[in-house]
């Protein structure tokens, strides 16, 4: 059985900005850091069907710091979706962005491919972290 982490932020910005702050590498290393150091985490990331990327950080004695992923749907400014393997498990995410008015955007993400709670936990931890940097970055 597969596990799925479905969480929604909120955030103040047009819909094209929290999209390239999703999308754009540079954009990507300024909110998606190391949980326990801070690092930004570099990247190669882009929003292309097919193409084959990475997230790094420095390793610690539990895990490598490498996030493999491969971009599955790029459907601007609305949707995109990837692979994020790590650790021995490889997990879907796909980020629905919908346009509220007024100025708000809700980004809905929904992760698949979890083989158990504890993990499922911790990424909702790590993208709970994340999408608070998220909001700087778009701020």
């Amino acid at each position: 059985m597969s596990l799925v982490l479905s969480l929604d932020f909120q955030y103040t910005a047009s819909i094209e900005k929290l999209w390239s702050a999703l999308t754009d590498s540079s954009k990507l290393a300024k909110w998606v850091a190391n949980i326990h150091t801070g690092e930004a985490m570099a990247n190669d990331f882009k929003p292309v069907v097919g193409h084959r990327f990475q997230f790094r950080t420095q390793p610690n004695e539990w895990w490598d710091g490498i996030i493999e992923g491969e971009v599955l749907i790029v459907d601007a400014p609305n949707r995109v979706s990837y692979t994020w393997a790590s650790g021995g498990e490889k997990h879907t995410v796909t980020w629905t962005l919908q346009d509220l008015g007024d100025g708000k955007v809700n980004l809905h993400l929904e992760q698949t491919g979890f083989a158990n709670a504890q993990g499922l936990e911790g990424a909702r931890y790590g993208w709970g972290k994340w999408c608070g940097n998220l909001e700087q970055v778009v701020a």
